[in-house]
C-alpha cells in the first residue's frame, strides 16, 4: 500500500502519511470536513506543490523542527518536505489556541517518523 496523494504538481507532491497501522490520519481528517474547508485547503495544497512555496505565514506556519503547517482559519494540517518532492501531511486538528499545542506538533513527529520507517525516508530530509 502507498501513500493516498491529495495532489500532484509541477513542484511537489501533497501526500498523506501513513502511520504503522496502514491509517492515514491525515486523509480521514480532510475527508471529514466540509466541502467548503476541503476546497480551502485543496487550494493550499497545489499552491505549494504548483509554485513550490507558500510565502503567506497566515496559511502556511513554521511549527520547527522541519514541521510546517497549512492553516485555514482554526483548521491546521501538519507537514514535512521529504525526499522525492514530497510533502508529507501528517494528520489535522482544530487550533482553539493562539500557539499550536505542543501534543499536536508530538503527534505530527510521531506519524511522520512512522511513515519514514514503513517508505524508508532517510531522516526526513527536504
Amino acid at each position: 500500500m502507498g501513500r493516498p496523494i491529495a495532489y500532484r504538481g509541477r513542484m511537489f507532491t501533497i501526500a498523506y502519511a501513513v502511520e504503522r497501522s496502514g491509517r492515514s490520519p491525515g486523509q480521514e481528517f480532510f475527508d471529514e470536513l466540509s466541502l467548503q474547508d476541503q476546497a480551502k485547503l485543496m487550494r493550499l495544497f497545489a499552491l505549494l506543490a504548483d509554485q513550490g512555496k507558500i510565502t503567506n505565514p497566515e496559511k502556511f506556519g513554521d511549527l520547527g523542527e522541519g514541521f510546517r503547517e497549512f492553516k485555514s482559519f482554526q483548521i491546521r494540517m501538519p507537514c514535512r518536505f521529504a525526499v522525492g518532492g514530497m510533502v508529507l501531511v501528517t494528520h489535522g486538528f482544530v487550533k482553539k489556541k493562539d500557539k499550536t499545542p505542543k501534543a499536536e506538533i508530538d503527534r505530527a513527529k510521531r506519524i511522520f517518523h512512522e511513515d519514514s520507517e514503513q517508505f524508508e525516508q532517510p531522516n526526513g530530509t527536504e
